[in-house]
């Protein structure tokens, strides 16, 4: 049985022939491996998928995640690609006396000023999607999200 990170690899590279877009696949691979992760680090996590223009394309909720997670997932994910940055480098920036203080309550309350989402790059830089993960602590979620950032760009850079 081919491990995950080796299926995860496979799928990726088989998009990476594809259009510049977040295809349901390619999310479902990250999507896959980062609930690896997560089980590994003991999180119930949900991991959430956007393409380009913030829209969902995978939302993945493990067993016994909070309720509560999967609307900041999606959020995490609309977030990333909505400010072009990760949610980690959002949050010193939204602090008070920061430059983007208050930001948190722009766009309907969708943006997410702490960690746990990260953009997703193809080969020529450009954004295609936004992962988002909740579920665990900041560290965590951060972590989980870094991760299935950090898949999609080695398989970019092996091909």
């Amino acid at each position: 049985m081919e491990n995950t990170s080796n299926a995860v690899s496979r799928i990726i590279k088989a998009y990476l022939a594809q259009p510049d877009e977040m295809s349901l696949e390619l999310a479902m691979a990250i999507s896959s491996y980062v609930r690896q992760e997560a089980s590994k680090m003991g999180v119930n996590a949900v991991v959430a998928i956007s393409n380009s223009g913030g829209n969902p394309v995978s939302v993945q909720c493990m067993n016994d995640s909070y309720l509560a997670s999967y609307d900041v997932a999606f959020n995490k994910a609309y977030t990333v690609v909505a400010l072009k940055m990760a949610t980690k480098t959002l949050k010193p920036l939204a602090q008070p006396n920061q430059s983007l203080y208050g930001i948190q309550f722009t766009n309907n309350g969708k943006i997410v000023i702490f960690g746990g989402g990260v953009p997703l790059y193809n080969k020529e830089g450009k954004i295609i999607g936004g992962l988002g993960v909740s579920g665990g602590s900041e560290d965590q979620d951060t972590r989980l999200a870094d991760l299935g950032g950090e898949i999609l760009a080695a398989c970019i850079k092996n091909i």
